[in-house]
């Protein structure tokens, strides 16, 4: 009897990206990583890349790409962001696909994904389409091939959507068990229900389409997959191995396949080091011979469909209720605060559906003045998302505008096209799946609502805003100080908003900390500065400019002068206007010039007040990253004399707070404050300085404990990691370097010493490649008499004794 596995991970974070910027801000949730996809990726995407195999003495024998024997998706708008951020966590993902294509007849791993997570069922036929067209180019821009099959977000499916995927040549799907409605063998007459996830998940099944069409559907093992999400499976690897043998049964007279599906951040982010149970798993599967191992684009080419199965209409496998917990209240929640209701979930996608239904239309009506099918554009516009270079903008262009644009009337398509693309964006699911109106997810989506119905403005001028706030009031907050959903787009969406004004202020304020050259790009902004004056009195400063803001998104640009005054600390109160010419700016430049040299503070603040007719901009409306980099230089000179007065105190009254504790008695507060902000300083600022003093170090963590110093452990592992991942990157740089060997080794020594956990993941790999590749010619210059070459191998072995290095 053939006996098949495959295991699916579904890799997805829903889009974080400000849609102002197209870049994800600093997310404190997240520390010390600057946000959650950085997290996530370090915990989950990254390690599974290269996974961990361990010996029966826990000892790292080899590092494996999970991705390359299992079945997997990773939403696109991640990958975007992997390809910008992580590119060798990327590369790796793609090269599984390619591995997986050698290993399984041909067939890759990777599922392609509707565009942004988007519930199918809940969106109208042009969007699903657009989503499904977008999925699969993304898919093949990355992948450099057709996608078999795909995964679809929640696992939320109707027939319309199975329609659209067959007729883009999708040849299967993955569903839960209990999105199977009845089956039977392929030719018979009667069905069989198998609701309640009664299916038979060993086997394919086809659902038959319209036209005499049909699209395979693989129903994954449930109790198995909610084992592996929600138990211990991964604890060790021969645990989710054995499981999954047992699924197999004798009485079956077909080829069994037992596969299962979970979120792929189980693997890792849900569950530490999960990804070593998956590694081993699949391997102690290979080594027992207890099945193949195989996709489902594998399995599907040699095992067609001998059953057939319908579906639930409208149902996902995350929602008991269909796909209820996209639109309403139904008791499907994360469980944190049970009292609180959904209530707000219907009122917002209402708001979203008038949203998008009354901006169809006047797509349609405007896009048809610059393009020839503004739909067909739409479809297409994909391209351009992937590859925004003025070239690949021009070969867009040239396919689909109604003549040569005129400079205003490309902005103005690429405006309405940009509207679209973020009214697809509101409508990710993540927006609806938790607790709270106001969680980050919420307001996430209500941001890409808020720049469509911006751009919107720019080119209908309806006054949209308002009725789409008066909808969004509907939805009610949990938490009573933030009300309704108009209050929290006032509170937390408003202020995120920018336009080419606000741009240039972030731009005039941060010019007074950086100094800019004459060409400067602040995320998907280009400024091209065209003047800048700066005086200095003392602690104030004013600075004068004009420069020229261009969106590289939309091309829209705009001439805008600036002047800001600092008067020191965070004072700071500025002002932009749109270009008036040279004599206007000219006169504006000299009264101010001429009060701040004066000293006439007053009248520099009066006459920034009254030139400037955008309003008044300080420090609150620097984009977060900026504001919190600028803040530091601020603040430094503060921080400076309190960090004076914490060490006086430790310097001067060390002696003292020994004595105390060798009586046994705890620090006084205000020693304990003036020791714990010294010691934990120190170590971080020690830890991340590539010559480490090791001694240094040493000291100050006995220090510690004899002053029962709690160490600020995650900030001094975040620092010594990185100062371990600088000096793997020189070693790796130059693997042959006795010096730089010598200091990895130190330093990972110092790591295994410390009384916390130290993350030497890409220390690991690194040895493992010089392990595969330099060593052989080390141990050969070694024999051939080199003393350098001994003194490496020698350095090496005693590193791989520090990284858990052992024999198989």
């Amino acid at each position: 009897m053939e006996r098949y596995i495959c295991i699916h991970g579904h890799f997805y974070q829903p889009p974080r990206e400000n849609p102002w910027l197209e870049e994800i801000e600093t997310q404190d949730s997240a520390y010390p990583y600057h946000d959650w996809n950085e997290r996530i990726a370090a915990e989950c995407y990254a390690p599974n890349a290269a996974s961990r195999i361990l010996n029966e003495c826990g000892k790292l024998v080899r590092i494996v790409n999970n991705y390359s024997r299992i079945s997997f998706n990773f939403g696109p708008t991640l990958l975007a962001w992997l390809e910008q951020k992580r590119p060798e966590v990327y590369a790796g993902i793609l090269e599984a696909d390619v591995e997986g294509q050698r290993l399984y007849g041909g067939h890759g791993g990777a599922l392609a994904q509707p565009y942004n997570h988007m519930i199918m069922p809940l969106a109208n036929r042009r969007d699903k389409y657009t989503q499904v067209k977008w999925g699969i180019r993304d898919f093949e821009h990355r992948f450099k091939r057709r996608p078999e099959g795909m995964w679809l977000p929640e696992a939320a499916v109707d027939m319309e959507t199975l329609g659209i995927l067959e007729e883009f040549g999708i040849r299967f799907i993955v569903l839960s068990p209990y999105q199977a409605h009845r089956a039977r063998p392929v030719g018979a007459r009667l069905w069989r229900d198998v609701s309640g996830g009664r299916i038979d998940p060993s086997t394919p099944y086809r659902v038959n389409l319209r036209g005499g069409r049909h699209i395979t559907v693989f129903f994954y093992d449930g109790p198995i997959s909610r084992a592996v999400a929600f138990e211990n499976l991964l604890v060790r690897g021969e645990y989710l191995a054995d499981r999954l043998a047992s699924a197999f049964s004798d009485a079956r007279p077909w080829p069994q396949l037992v596969h299962i599906a979970t979120d792929g951040e189980t693997y890792g982010h849900h569950r530490r080091k999960a990804d070593m149970g998956l590694a081993y798993a699949l391997h102690y599967i290979e080594k027992q011979r207890i099945a193949r191992l195989t996709n489902y684009g594998e399995f599907l080419a040699r095992h067609p469909p001998t059953h057939e199965a319908t579906i639930f209409e409208s149902s996902a496998w995350s929602c008991p209720h269909g796909v209820e917990r996209w639109r309403s209240a139904c008791g499907c929640s994360t469980g944190d605060r049970p009292h609180w209701t959904q209530e707000w979930r219907a009122p917002l996608r209402e708001a979203l559906d008038w949203l998008r239904d009354t901006l169809a239309p006047a797509f349609t009506e405007h896009g048809k003045k610059y393009l020839r099918d503004p739909w067909e554009a739409r479809n297409d516009y994909i391209s351009v998302i992937l590859d925004r270079s003025p070239e690949n903008l021009e070969r867009f262009l040239a396919a689909h505008a109604i003549r040569t644009l005129a400079p205003r009337e490309r902005i103005a398509a690429l405006k309405l096209l940009e509207a679209q693309r973020h009214a697809m964006l509101m409508y990710t699911s993540c927006g609806w799946f938790f607790d709270e109106l106001s969680g980050i997810e919420t307001v996430q989506v209500i941001q890409y609502a808020a720049r469509a119905l911006q751009l919107a403005e720019t080119l209908f001028r309806r006054g949209l805003e308002t009725r789409f706030l008066e909808m969004l009031s509907r939805a009610r907050s949990n938490i009573p100080e933030y009300g309704d959903g108009r209050r929290i787009y006032e509170t937390f969406v408003r202020p995120a908003m920018l336009d080419l004004q606000k741009v240039a202020a972030h731009y005039a304020v941060s010019s007074l900390f950086e100094p800019y050259g004459t060409r400067t790009r602040i995320f998907c902004y280009d400024v091209e500065r065209q003047d800048f004056r700066s005086l200095q009195s003392g602690r104030g400063r004013l600075v004068l400019g004009k420069a020229t803001v261009t969106s590289r998104i939309t091309s829209e640009s705009d001439v805008l002068t600036f002047g800001v005054l600092h008067l020191g600390e965070h004072n700071i109160s500025g002002g932009i206007r749109v270009f008036r010419g040279d004599d206007a700016y000219e006169e504006t430049a000299a009264e101010l010039s001429q009060a701040f040299q004066s000293g006439d503070l007053a009248a520099v603040l009066n006459g920034v007040s009254r030139h400037f007719d955008a309003g008044t901009y300080t420090l609150k409306l620097l984009f977060r990253d900026e504001q919190r980099r600028i803040l530091r230089f601020i603040l430094e000179s503060s921080l400076a004399r309190a960090e004076a007065s914490y060490r006086h105190i430790y310097g001067t009254d060390a002696p003292l707070m020994h004595f105390v504790r060798s009586l046994g008695m705890p620090l006084p507060n205000r020693f304990r404050m003036a020791a714990d902000f010294c010691i934990n300083t120190d170590l971080r600022t020690a830890c991340e300085m590539t010559n480490l003093n090791v001694e240094r170090i040493q000291e100050l963590l006995a220090e510690a404990a004899r002053l029962d110093i709690a160490l600020d452990a995650p900030t001094i592992e975040y620092a010594l990691r990185r100062t371990i991942e600088r000096l793997a990157g020189f070693v790796s740089n130059s693997p042959g370097s006795l010096r730089l060997m010598e200091k990895l080794n130190g330093a990972v020594a110092l790591a295994r010493s410390l009384p916390f956990e130290v993350d030497l993941w890409t220390a690991q790999n690194v040895y493992y490649r010089t392990l595969r590749g330099v060593k052989p010619e080390m141990e050969r210059r070694a024999t051939d008499g080199g003393q350098s070459a001994a003194e490496w191998l020698n350095l090496f072995h005693q590193l791989g004794d520090n990284l858990s290095f052992g024999s198989e």
